[in-house]
């Protein structure tokens, strides 16, 4: 590698040598390098190109005065030292929208600094200002159940679960002790696509999956087992149009246009994205060239001549805005102490609505990943797409912070799906090996905190899998809760065995496992294992030495948990007396289902996303199971 380009790499904050998730040493190739750097918009096609951006990095650093960015402490009034010679004039862009300004020489004092994001312009550049709480709030300590919105039985016709379900689901465990219901991703998919059902890989997180509105109008139940995405799409699809009709032929909304009108242009792009797929198809990256410029004229005279379509789209989203809310309500009017347990994926589809309506914040070319580990010899692309940490930094967090507030508009207690990229991302370009790029983790869990604050809410922070060294440590000291995960939690000295979880640490949520994992049946007859081995993700030889391997960790959690019959009491007491705050109890677990809701590493081999619980949301609360359950949780002290 030429000495140019290894500084442009380590200026851009790219980590090209480290050890896998196996720890196996790594070190991708230069032509990777090259890709990412791409990826981030800096020129280092050659090693003229790499130094020619170096340089030029290097003179706008020197011609700052602050910092990019700068985390404060919210409801005091900071000094900032300043890099400059002489005195110069200050504006400040404050949150709520109030201007300051000003004349400093050395020492910037911009005055008392309310929670929020503040923008301050000082000598021709801008340094975004995190005026953010030092930590959340310790959470009390409880439980609550996970379960897929996707799965739960509809009380009137078929297809997906409903918002409304989650209401009535949310209102029967509140009333039997329950402090949450945790679901997957309800963020905007595909509704042009079917077949693109992953709740991880949506269009855009700012905005809701319409596929879970109720309207009633559904038609005919539905009582299988699986999930069939294209006639589950087709019918819900053609109840929301028929909703629809019915609504324009009433009278006037004004309470739907005031609420249009406050959601804005952002809204209006998301609709206006999604009345282009319904003529052009699901992925703008398909689109003819003119539409895919959200800015250019012929998407202007696309939303002028589709007006109605555009109104519909944005209508969907207040249905659906209007629903999620009135469950987040049932769940408070219940008794829950959070309600709603959201879930953010950790990434946009590269051809949805998110990446369409702000390419400027998103890297092209480049996946985020994950490394091999003993789980994943070749590694995992996941194929959604990166958020620049250079544009991050440019807009002032901008669209993490709106990403996060749209969670917590619906929910007290948010997820982060591997929350691991805020300080690290392993992008992978298209055909070669990947590499970590370094992420402006301070700031970022400064807004999270922000955020989180604003609405009274509390974080988990998915921190599996290669753990960045320190990352833990900065979750506790900012109020975020970490993961346990009681299949992963071994004790890795002397006999191997399974960590007792009154040694979990206490800023944490803990699980048996979650929707990437076996159900506690399916862990204990090893059906993860079968699966690889039927769909030839492992040999027969391999598959073996997996099954004994998992016959002897079934005898050690059977030890651990001092159950060695697999009773599902014995679980859930063991996760009842963790020291964690939270505790998670997952609903296919509580039915006794043995099947696993996804299969990492596959698509359609699997029936990932598809499977349905046996009983509807209303028969929680009468359901022996569920009550059971709750009673442990309270003999715990929960």
């Amino acid at each position: 590698m030429s000495e140019a380009l290894e500084a442009l790499a380590e200026t851009a904050g790219l980590v090209w040598r480290f050890h896998d998730g196996a720890g196996q040493w790594r070190e991708a190739p230069d032509d990777s390098i090259r890709a990412v750097l791409a990826a981030l918009g800096l020129a280092a096609e050659t090693d003229g190109d790499a130094a020619d951006t170096l340089r030029s990095l290097s003179e706008a650093r020197q011609r700052r005065i602050l910092p990019e960015w700068m985390v404060v402490r919210a409801d005091e009034a900071p000094a900032l030292e300043m890099a400059a010679q002489d005195a110069v004039e200050w504006r400040l862009e404050c949150a709520d929208g109030s201007l300051r300004e000003g004349r400093a020489e050395g020492r910037l004092e911009p005055g008392h600094l309310p929670l929020g994001r503040h923008r301050l312009f000082v000598g021709g550049t801008v340094t975004t200002l995190l005026a953010a709480p030092d930590r959340l709030p310790e959470p009390p300590r409880g439980w609550g159940v996970t379960l897929p919105l996707y799965g739960l039985r509809p009380e009137a016709g078929g297809g997906l679960g409903t918002y409304r379900d989650l209401g009535r689901a949310a209102g029967a465990l509140g009333g039997l002790g329950a402090g949450f219901l945790g679901i997957n991703p309800v963020h905007a998919g595909f509704p042009n696509d079917p077949l693109n059902y992953s709740p991880y890989a949506p269009s855009s997180r700012r905005h809701l999956n319409v596929m879970h509105i109720e309207t009633g109008q559904e038609g005919a139940s539905d009582e299988s087992e699986l999930i069939e995405y294209p006639e589950a799409f087709a019918r819900r699809g053609k109840a929301l149009n028929d909703a629809y009709a019915l609504y324009r032929a009433g009278p006037a909304d004004p309470a739907f246009d005031a609420w249009r009108s406050a959601r804005g242009e952002e809204l209006e792009r998301f609709a206006i994205h999604q009345a282009l797929s319904d003529v052009h198809g699901a992925y703008w990256t398909d689109w003819p060239q003119e539409y895919r410029d959200r800015d250019g004229t012929a998407v202007r005279e696309f939303a002028a001549a589709n007006d109605d379509r555009v109104r519909f789209h944005a209508w969907l989203q207040w249905r659906a805005e209007t629903q999620l809310a009135d469950a987040q309500r049932e769940a408070h009017g219940a008794g829950m102490h959070y309600g709603l347990y959201l879930d953010l994926a950790v990434g946009a589809h590269p051809s949805g609505a998110e990446t369409w309506a702000d390419p400027e914040h998103f890297a092209r070319g480049v996946s985020l990943g994950a490394p091999p580990d003993a789980f994943s010899a070749d590694g995992q692309v996941w194929g959604v797409a990166p958020l620049s940490p250079l544009a991050l930094a440019q807009s002032g967090f901008s669209v993490l912070a709106d990403t996060l507030r749209e969670q917590f508009r619906f929910s007290g207690l948010l997820r982060i799906d591997h929350i691991l990229g805020f300080d690290r991302a392993f992008w992978c370009p298209e055909g070669l090996p990947g590499l970590y790029v370094m992420m402006p983790k301070r700031a970022m869990l400064a807004v999270a905190r922000i955020e989180a604050a604003r609405a009274g809410a509390s974080i988990v922070g998915e921190d599996l899998g290669n753990i960045p060294d320190g990352l833990r440590a900065d979750l506790d000291a900012s109020g975020i809760l970490g993961c346990r995960v009681a299949v992963f939690e071994r004790e890795w000295q002397g006999d191997r065995g399974f960590r007792n979880s009154s040694t979990y640490d206490p800023q944490t949520l803990a699980s048996f496992a979650s929707h990437d994992l076996p159900t506690w049946r399916g862990w204990r007859k090893g059906l993860d294992i079968d699966w690889r081995a039927r769909i030839g993700h492992m040999d027969g030889e391999a598959a073996q030495r997996e099954r004994h391997a998992r016959h002897d960790d079934v005898e050690a959690f059977g030890r651990t948990i001092e159950n060695h019959e697999g009773c599902l009491d014995a679980l859930h007491a063991f996760l009842g007396r963790s020291a964690s705050r939270l505790v998670a109890l997952q609903a296919e677990d509580i039915l006794g289902l043995e099947e696993q809701a996804n299969l990492p590493g596959t698509v359609f081999e699997h029936p990932n996303w598809r499977r349905r619980l046996p009983v509807p949301a209303s028969a929680f609360s009468s359901d022996d199971r569920f009550a059971r359950a709750a009673d442990i949780m309270r003999q715990s002290g929960r």
